[in-house]
């Protein structure tokens, strides 16, 4: 009794203790650290990925400034580029409760961060905000801060991340107190041996002595049972004792089959297992099926896609609201931010024959949505080229989108835009990871150069029974601009007049993408000229009810005339070693100007 009573208080104060693990001395849900308020600002603060710690979830960023400024995540490269010589403050681990950070000197002033296509998640701030951070897909991601660029970016930051909760010893205290308890419980049932003399023995020599000794003879040198119980209870308590954990070096050891069980519940309920517990866990890792074959989009094999999804549809969404203001206003200085190239010349020059010519057809609008099909790189240089293909419900077929981004503090322009040739088919993208710069000027892996291909079917168009004659498939395009070509020239109307047709490449317009097959996607622009001159003196060219009388605003031309138009071209180039012929799948013809000479 009086052993018991200790043991049953000893497995209730136990069982306390572990539940106060769970309960009272819990640890906090989560953790706050904050970067120190002495230190040095700059125009541009950026939280690279150190500042989460070790955690694989959303973590939370909140910023305190004094004014409105921007917050915005991308890929760490693209801050880093973005950033460039700019001083700033880099946020660059975490501790139990600080930020450490880093000042970089460099340039005082950064143009403002707001709007850049390479964001893939941009914020207003004013006074404070706070962000749920998480990782959208593989790869390292930072934070930008900024205000305009010329005052200092905040500085007052911290994160709040997840605590390990975890109470390791709660569950073994909690078991263990228990069967302490059942211990000193048993122990009040177990009635105490009397060891004292028996009273009323029969004398020795009488008949009721010898009766007696004769009962009780047979059991001398027989072991009490009470004592065997005992044994077997206290060594229950010594299993209980190593589930408690008291002794950590008994895991080394070797485990009785009681304690085998006890060790392996300690060390599943513990949050710092043994390398033992490790390495049980192993299997379970290697066995996903996900962990083996070819790497995709986004793995740490070939990087993520400079453009995810959701960047995407922002950059088309801005580039088609350009392109549609510019076309409601027939203003060319309203594509500047977001057009160059192919796509800049032939709308600035739409725009200018439509002031001449209300009659004059308009160029083909430009669909944000729905995309059909995508083209994007891994490769992180720049300039970055990707293609998407829209098609809108005011565009019958559909429309080939090149985007090209210079620099990482420049937008995407539309530098291309082509519709498909009826029949045709888009190429397969290249895989992930193989999706790097195409040379433009040396064949490699291509069949033919892309350039030496832009210029194959600028001297084709040209000179269509020449040197190139078997060097493109049939297309819509190339039959429609040289059949025009042939009934001009035989029109009995112009046989007063030399005309001519050229086709030239603009090599600084050429672009190309690698396919999946190995082959490339060559995007080229062409400037074509047709020429009309008199063939004698006296004979004049008339421009009367056409569009070239209202462009010029002359009825007829005495020394002739020439017609400008643009061209854009994306051709189909298959691989080396291939048998196919280069296909154009897309075009767009579009008339510029007509000078009188």
């Amino acid at each position: 009794m009086k052993t018991a009573v200790p043991i049953i208080v000893a497995g209730l104060l136990l069982m306390l203790l572990g539940i106060g693990q769970r309960t009272i001395w819990a640890p906090a849900e989560t953790v706050t650290a904050s970067v120190a308020q002495d230190v040095e600002s700059a125009p541009v603060t950026v939280i690279e990925p150190g500042a989460r710690g070790d955690a694989s979830g959303p973590v939370e960023v909140t910023v305190e400034a004094d004014g409105p400024f921007t917050f915005a995540v991308g890929r760490s490269s693209d801050v880093e580029a973005w950033v460039g010589e700019a001083a700033h403050l880099s946020v660059t681990g975490i501790s139990e409760d600080a930020l450490s950070s880093q000042y970089s000197d460099g340039e005082e002033t950064v143009p403002d961060p707001s709007g850049s296509d390479l964001w893939i998640s941009e914020e207003p701030g004013d006074g404070t905000l706070t962000y749920r951070w998480s990782e959208p897909v593989e790869g390292d991601w930072s934070i930008l801060l900024a205000a305009d660029g010329e005052a200092p970016a905040p500085t007052q930051v911290s994160v709040t991340r997840p605590n390990d909760q975890s109470t390791p010893f709660a569950l073994p205290l909690i078991i263990g107190g228990a069967l302490v308890v059942v211990l000193g419980i048993a122990l009040l049932f177990i009635a105490p041996r009397s060891r004292g003399g028996r009273s009323g023995d029969a004398a020795e020599g009488t008949r009721s002595y010898a009766r007696r000794h004769a009962r009780t003879g047979s059991s001398q040198g027989s072991p009490s049972i009470a004592a065997p119980g005992s044994i077997l209870v206290v060594t229950g308590l010594v299993g209980a004792g190593s589930l408690l954990g008291i002794a950590p070096g008994m895991a080394t050891t070797t485990p009785s089959p009681s304690e085998s069980a006890t060790s392996t519940a300690t060390s599943t309920a513990s949050s710092t297992a043994s390398p033992t517990a490790s390495s049980t866990s192993s299997p379970t890792a290697s066995s996903n099926p996900a962990a083996e074959g070819a790497p995709s989009a986004g793995s740490a094999a070939s990087g993520p896609p400079v453009v995810l999804d959701s960047q995407l549809e922002r950059i088309l969404a801005a580039v088609a609201s350009t392109v549609s203001d510019a076309d409601a206003a027939s203003d060319a200085k309203r594509l500047a931010a977001r057009a160059d190239g192919a796509a800049l010349d032939l709308r600035t020059g739409a725009y200018a024959v439509r002031t001449k010519d209300e009659q004059a057809a308009a160029p083909a609008p430009v669909a944000a949505e729905p995309v059909r099909l995508s083209m994007i790189p891994t490769d992180t240089e720049w300039p970055r080229t990707i293609v998407a293909l829209t098609q809108g419900d005011d565009n019958p077929v559909p429309q080939a989108l090149l985007l090209v981004q210079e620099s990482p503090r420049e937008n995407y322009k539309l530098t291309s835009a082509v519709q498909m040739l009826p029949g045709s088919t888009f190429p397969s993208p290249a895989a992930p990871g193989a999706s790097g710069p195409v040379p433009l000027d040396e064949a490699g892996a291509l069949a033919t150069a892309p350039q030496d291909a832009v210029a194959s079917i600028a001297d084709f168009l040209t000179t269509p029974g020449g040197a190139h004659a078997e060097t493109f498939e049939k297309n819509s395009f190339a039959e429609a601009i040289t059949e025009f070509q042939s009934s001009v020239v035989a029109d009995p109307g112009n046989q007063a007049a030399n005309i001519t047709f050229t086709h030239k490449a603009q090599p600084d317009r050429t672009q190309a993408l690698l396919t999946g097959d190995g082959g490339a996607m060559v995007f080229g622009y062409l400037t074509h000229t047709y020429s009309s001159i008199p063939k004698a003196e006296g004979d004049t060219i008339d421009l009367k009810g056409t569009v070239y009388q209202s462009l010029t605003g002359q009825d007829t031309s005495e020394k002739g005339i020439d017609v400008n138009y643009g061209e854009a071209v994306m051709m189909y180039v298959p691989p080396a070693g291939s048998d196919d012929r280069i296909r154009v799948i897309g075009a767009a013809q579009q008339l510029l100007s007509a000078t009188l000479r």
